[in-house]
């Protein structure tokens, strides 16, 4: 597969386009689910093939309401979803050592690093590409220069070169909504109250009208550092 073709055949695209695309040119694929995104990204996959693996991450720290859309999501679909968890012995070497609240003193690195990054990474060794609910209006500090289709840098190995799909790259939240709402698409209940990018419990927060989506993300820290490091390839150096 030539990737430079690939992604200039993909550019501009929307997002059934690219699903296709992805699903033909891949049978070991899967999903990465945590927001609203990724469940459109789930309705549209499931209407081109019925066998796409999903998965989630558990960090341990997600909002009550977070855990039931999970479940919701599984029950409206009547999918399997693949819950990851963090490494045990990392996990409890690293509360024994810093406690439960360290990233709001040193930052959400190194907390993220373990509760996230560790057990994507351990799942993306054994899929040959994957696809994730990215937009660029996400972040505009460091989501504009992705392309629909990438070698994902962040997570390929000289032995595996992992391929990433992001078809909701130039949505907006407005035709994300709009999706949801048309299709009865689920949806995780704290988006009724103020909260627009969801992560884990102790490091999201309800935004304020007219405030960007990310701003509840992380808040204690520079508006430049709002990635956890699933993306990690797509900050500016």
């Amino acid at each position: 597969m030539n990737i430079e073709n690939l992604q200039t055949e993909l550019a501009g695209k929307n997002p059934r386009v690219i699903l296709k695309a992805a699903l033909a040119q891949f049978n070991n694929i899967a999903i990465s689910f945590s927001g609203a995104e990724d469940v459109v990204l789930i309705d549209l996959a499931l209407n081109i093939r019925k066998d796409i693996s999903i998965f989630c991450l558990d960090t341990g720290r997600l909002h009550p309401e977070t855990y039931r859309f999970i479940e919701q999501v599984r029950k409206h679909y009547g999918i399997d979803i693949e819950v990851l968890s963090p490494n045990r012995d990392l996990l409890d070497e690293f509360v024994k050592t810093k406690g439960l609240f360290s990233f709001y003193e040193d930052g959400h690195s190194e907390c993220c690093g373990i509760r996230k990054v560790e057990p994507l990474r351990r799942k993306l060794t054994t899929v040959d590409a994957w696809i994730t609910g990215q937009r660029k209006d996400q972040s505009l500090d460091t989501r504009q220069e992705i392309p629909e289709v990438q070698i994902d840098s962040a997570f390929s190995t000289p032995e595996h070169t992992l391929i990433k799909f992001n078809p909701l790259l130039n949505w907006t939240s407005a035709q994300v909504w709009d999706y949801i709402e048309a299709y009865q698409v689920p949806y995780n209940l704290l988006h009724q109250h103020g909260f627009t990018s969801i992560g884990c419990e102790p490091c999201t927060r309800p935004i304020l009208p007219n405030q960007h989506e990310r701003v509840g993300r992380w808040w204690w820290e520079d508006g430049a550092k709002k990635e956890c490091g699933l993306h990690a390839e797509n900050v500016k150096k």
